[in-house]
């Protein structure tokens, strides 16, 4: 089995060969598949996706204009429970970026614990700039053509980059005028027709409570957040409820970014609860971060523009990537290393490039006091997890109160670890004293949940 091999006479997709050969690679590297023969052949017949929709989205902008974008859904795998994974709306959206999420989707999904299956979709189409009207008449027509190859029990999607709040209700609305019935079809909806207590908090909780157990297990419960200086990047949900977690824990927030460049601590005070709920109030109005800059204390913060915040923040104890993928080259996963961090987990799908995984990894067996990295599919599984929870409580009818929800998400947040732990240390080929490599044990705990299931569903034999 080989990448060359699986990929031949397939189009160039670098961000989904990325994941399928990180996945692969870790998988070679344990004794999986000493102790499971039978289930290296599994994993070419994993990476294929079930089914790949595309389609053209027909709609009319204020002017009158005629326009036209590409729609997607990605059914990757369904072994497991209806396909879920979230709705994208970005220019660089295309079905390489759409593959790299189902693929990872699929393993994410699994260490939850819930029954879900893998997919993502999306559309080329880029809301800045657009009125509320365009955005509303673009989901109607993406959901008039997505409406006939999803449902509760087939397909649940979500929001995603760009798809948030309202885009969710104007496809929601959408959905139920073509099929005539209220259904949980989509995830993320609001409050009062749906939707579920602490969705929007929950990815950026969920990576917070995972992190919360790698510094119990690494100190062996001497040492918690308090205290800690804590990188973030991103200024979306994710990255706003992760640094709002990490103060409410005790840690300091060193930086927060965006696409046009970072903000970051200049002394040992970090942002406030105050100034992140700034920052997310200009994120719903769809302004650049350093738009701000005038409203923050003056000489607390530097703006580093066109640069991220890995470089730059000094020493650091944790580092939570949560913007995008393939935010942490090795370079500056080096200088985190240098900076002293001790614990990195992805907010963000797929936020460290593969040279930043090895910097790490190697950093990690040199000894129990090295870095430990935690993978997106593994410590940013919250936000799918309370997906699964709100399609619970629509299947019942019920609304669960918000401590409910929290005290389920960390529930499953460290089972969710406990799990790659356990796993990691069960089919490792390491000799050495290190922490266990939580990459291993989250894509091989996954993958091993997902090839049975399969296998039990005659997909192979």
């Amino acid at each position: 089995m080989s990448m060359s091999s699986t990929f031949d006479n397939q189009p160039y997709e670098p961000e989904f060969e990325q994941a399928y050969g990180e996945l692969l690679s870790t998988l070679k590297d344990s004794t999986l598949f000493e102790k499971h023969p039978e289930l290296e052949r599994v994993v070419d017949v994993v990476c294929i996706p079930e089914r790949v929709i595309q389609f053209r989205v027909v709609w009319e902008d204020d002017n009158g204009n005629l326009q036209v974008n590409r729609g997607y859904r990605v059914q990757f795998n369904s072994a497991l429970g209806p396909y879920k994974g979230g709705l994208r709306f970005h220019p660089t959206v295309n079905l390489s970026v759409l593959k790299f999420l189902g693929y990872e989707q699929i393993f994410k999904n699994a260490l939850t614990g819930l029954n879900m299956g893998g997919g993502k979709g999306g559309s080329d189409f880029d809301p800045k700039g657009r009125s509320d009207s365009e955005i509303r008449r673009f989901c109607c027509a993406f959901m008039t053509e997505l409406s006939r190859h999803i449902g509760p029990d087939t397909d649940v999607p979500a929001g995603d980059i760009n798809v948030g709040g309202r885009e969710i209700g104007y496809l929601f609305g959408q959905y139920k005028r073509i099929i005539n019935a209220f259904q949980g079809v989509l995830t993320g909806k609001g409050l009062n027709w749906g939707g579920s207590l602490i969705r929007p908090e929950a990815t950026g909780y969920g990576v917070v409570y995972y992190v919360e157990k790698m510094i119990e297990y690494a100190t062996q419960g001497k040492e918690n957040f308090t205290g800690k200086r804590v990188a973030v990047s991103g200024s979306g949900n994710v990255a706003q409820f992760a640094a709002l977690k990490v103060i409410e824990l005790g840690g300091t927030v060193l930086s927060l970014s965006d696409s046009k460049g970072s903000f970051v601590a200049t002394g040992t005070e970090g942002f406030t609860a105050e100034e992140i709920d700034l920052i997310a109030k200009i994120k719903l109005e769809r302004k650049e971060l350093s738009s701000i800059e005038s409203k923050l204390p003056s000489g607390k913060y530097k703006f580093i523009p066109g640069d991220r915040p890995w470089k730059h923040v000094g020493k650091v104890d944790v580092a939570l990537p949560s913007a995008t993928q393939n935010e942490v080259s090795g370079e500056e996963a080096s200088a985190l290393v240098a900076n002293g961090c001790k614990y990195i987990a992805e907010g963000s799908n797929m936020g460290c490039t593969l040279e930043a995984i090895q910097v790490f990894e190697e950093e990690r067996q040199k000894s129990s006091t090295g870095i430990w990295y935690g993978p997106g599919k593994a410590a940013n599984c919250g936000g799918v997890a309370v997906s699964g929870l709100e399609m619970a409580q629509n299947s019942q009818r019920t609304s669960w109160t918000k401590e409910e929800v929290d005290a389920r998400l960390k529930d499953i947040m460290v089972t969710c670890f406990n799990n790659c732990v356990n796993t990691a240390s069960e089919y490792s080929s390491e000799k050495n004293s290190g922490l266990p490599s939580l990459v291993k044990g989250a894509n091989i705990a996954g993958f091993v949940k997902v090839a049975h299931a399969m296998r039990d569903n005659g997909d192979f034999f």
